[in-house]
């Protein structure tokens, strides 16, 4: 292993092992319903992250969702959200988790969410809870590792380019023409100064959004431009070629908080009484590796929701991945899907990683059926729009 190598990953585990990474889920459940196809006999396993998604799929009616994450600060914001959705009225819950601010959220806390908490949650909230505290500065949204790029992004628009009156001015655009003549005249040429392009560049950088030095190299590679004029057209994806009027992932991060109108399908009022009345008790809460968590259960799991976490170990960590599809194949419901993202364009490293069925060695590829068009006319409909590719297969030996 190279020097850079080596620092590359010590920078990105340093992030990763004591941090919050992400405040907010970066992955587009609308894509993942049809995906999906969701229904009461289905038992979902996904990875937590900010648990935005596991309460998306909890409103389909599966028969049970479990929300895994090996850094357990991830898995305390969804218990957070848990708690919340139990022990509050939706004008509370909004104003924590829509705004990402409370006026009386210390109060609040240690009254009605803190008694629901695990003992390593009731820990991490005690000393962050201000987080969401009104009179802060910063809201909820631009706290964590990916939110404090969030606010640098922000301060750079604001502060240096000064773009803010014309990322407003998009935000209420009232269609795509508009969107495209703002992006084009009054954003693109004037966000995309060179120290920009030099930041994308930088692992310290990329690591705050959870971007390993190995997803990295799979854009440089596969992406004519490598990862900046990835990053660029992704952007003009979003702001050029599609509705920005239901974007509530980029509105989060132009603006630090949702609105009643734009925002995930948990914070609509309707839909949070369906969580309260019984659906939120569908989801549980494991603080685990995938590979653990399913050496551990005994049922059988029909839906796997894998985000693009197979990114990190497709290189130097290749046998934990074949590890882990070896567990996923002894797990599998009959009929089972899996979905995941990539930052990379393809995602060959699945196919070639070898398990055992019945005595005999396979490659992955070998058991799955590939849902390739339907995978890519979602992924050209992403809000996030801030994948390579977008992956549906289902597991047919």
């Amino acid at each position: 292993m190279s020097v850079s190598d080596w620092l590359s990953r010590r920078v990105f585990q340093l992030v990763h092992r004591h941090n919050l990474v992400y405040n907010t889920c970066w992955e587009d459940p609308r894509l993942d319903r049809v995906a999906l196809e969701l229904g009461p006999h289905h038992t979902v396993l996904v990875i937590t992250s900010a648990g935005c998604n596991a309460l998306d799929y909890a409103l389909t009616g599966p028969k049970e969702v479990h929300a895994v994450d090996m850094n357990p600060r991830q898995n305390a914001l969804l218990e957070l959200k848990l708690a919340g959705i139990r022990r509050l009225e939706f004008e509370d819950f909004f104003a924590m988790f829509g705004l990402g601010r409370h006026p009386c959220v210390k109060r609040i806390y240690h009254d009605k969410l803190r008694p629901d908490l695990s003992t390593f949650s009731q820990a991490y909230w005690d000393r962050r809870i201000e987080f969401f505290q009104k009179s802060n500065r910063r809201p909820f949204y631009f706290r964590g590792t990916s939110g404090t790029f969030a606010l640098l992004v922000n301060a750079y628009a604001n502060h240096v380019v000064k773009l803010r009156p014309w990322v407003e001015a998009i935000l209420e655009a009232r269609g795509l023409e508009e969107q495209r003549w703002i992006y084009e005249n009054h954003l693109r040429d004037q966000f995309w100064t060179r120290p920009v392009c030099l930041a994308l560049k930088r692992d310290a950088v990329l690591s705050l959004v959870g971007v390993p030095r190995s997803q990295r190299r799979q854009l440089e590679s596969q992406y004519p431009g490598g990862v900046v004029q990835f990053v660029r057209d992704c952007v003009e994806a979003v702001f050029a070629r599609l509705p920005l009027a239901d974007n509530y992932f980029w509105r989060l991060y132009m603006t630090g908080q949702y609105t009643p109108d734009c925002c995930p399908e948990y914070l609509k009022p309707d839909n949070f009484l369906r969580l309260k009345n019984g659906l939120a008790d569908r989801i549980r809460v494991h603080t685990n590796t995938v590979q653990g968590f399913l050496e551990s259960y005994e049922g059988e799991i029909s839906r796997f929701v894998l985000l693009d976490h197979m990114d990190w170990l497709c290189d130097r960590l290749f046998p934990v991945l074949e590890a882990e599809w070896q567990w996923i194949v002894r797990r599998a419901a009959p009929g089972a899907r899996a979905i995941w993202r990539s930052g990379g364009l393809r995602t060959d490293f699945v196919d070639r990683a070898r398990v055992t069925i019945n005595g005999r060695n396979r490659q992955v590829g070998e058991l799955l059926r590939y849902h390739r068009e339907q995978a890519e006319r979602l992924h050209e409909q992403c809000r996030v729009h801030t994948y390579g590719s977008f992956h549906i297969a289902d597991l047919v030996a």
